[in-house]
C-alpha cells in the first residue's frame, strides 16, 4: 500500500486487511495500530535540494499504542474489552435499527472500495449553518437567547456612548470603543 498523503506528512494502514485503521479494533485486539508517515517537509526539502529519490524514502513506519480511558484505568484488560465489545454491538444495533427503518441496504465492502473517492454526490443537503452548534435543541435555544441579549446590552451601551455619556456600561466580555482622542494645543515655548 502506498505512503498516505496530507499536511506535512500522512499516516496510511499498511494491512490490506484492516484498511483504515478504527481505534475500537485495536482496542478490541490489544494491538497497535501500525502504518507508514510520509513527511512531505523532507521530501519538498529534498526536492529543493535538486534530489532525485525513491518515493519511500522518507516514509518510516510508525506506531501507536493505544490507552485505556482515565475513567477505565482500574479495569484489566479483558473487562475494558468487553465493555468496548459491548459498546460497538450496541451501535452496530441502531445502525442497523436505522437502516431498516429506512429501508437502506449496506453496501458491502468491495462495493465500497469500487467507489472512486474523488466524486461528488448528486443531490447535496443544502443547508445554512447554524449560529451556534449544541448537543441539544434547549441548548441551542438557551445560547441564541443569550447572545441576542448581550448584542441588546451592546447595542444599548453604543447608543448611550454614542450621545456623549463616556461612563455608559458595556456587557462584560465585549470590546467598547475607545473614547475620542483629546489633543492639547501646543502651548508657546516658554
Amino acid at each position: 500500500m502506498s505512503p498516505g498523503r496530507g499536511g506535512k506528512g500522512g499516516i496510511t494502514a499498511h494491512s490490506p486487511r484492516i484498511g483504515w485503521h478504527l481505534c475500537w479494533q485495536a482496542l478490541l485486539d490489544g494491538e497497535p495500530l501500525k502504518g507508514y508517515w510520509r513527511s512531505q517537509t523532507q521530501e519538498y526539502a529534498a526536492r529543493q535540494r535538486g534530489e532525485d529519490f525513491p518515493a519511500t524514502k522518507y516514509v518510516r513506519e510508525e506506531e501507536l499504542k493505544l490507552s485505556p480511558l482515565p475513567c477505565w484505568e482500574h479495569l484489566s484488560a479483558e473487562e475494558i474489552r468487553d465493555r468496548i465489545a459491548g459498546m460497538v454491538e450496541e451501535v452496530e444495533q441502531e445502525a442497523a435499527a436505522a437502516r431498516a427503518e429506512r429501508g437502506l441496504e449496506v453496501l458491502g465492502a468491495d462495493a465500497v472500495l469500487r467507489q472512486l473517492p474523488h466524486t461528488r454526490p448528486e443531490r447535496t443537503k443544502r443547508s445554512p449553518a447554524p449560529l451556534v452548534h449544541a448537543a441539544t435543541k434547549a441548548a441551542r435555544q438557551a445560547l441564541r437567547k443569550a447572545y441576542y441579549s448581550f448584542v441588546c446590552a451592546f447595542r444599548s451601551a453604543a447608543d448611550t456612548w454614542k450621545k456623549g455619556n463616556l461612563a455608559a456600561r458595556f456587557p462584560a466580555g465585549s470590546f467598547p470603543p475607545r473614547p475620542p482622542f483629546v489633543c492639547e494645543p501646543l502651548r508657546a515655548g516658554p
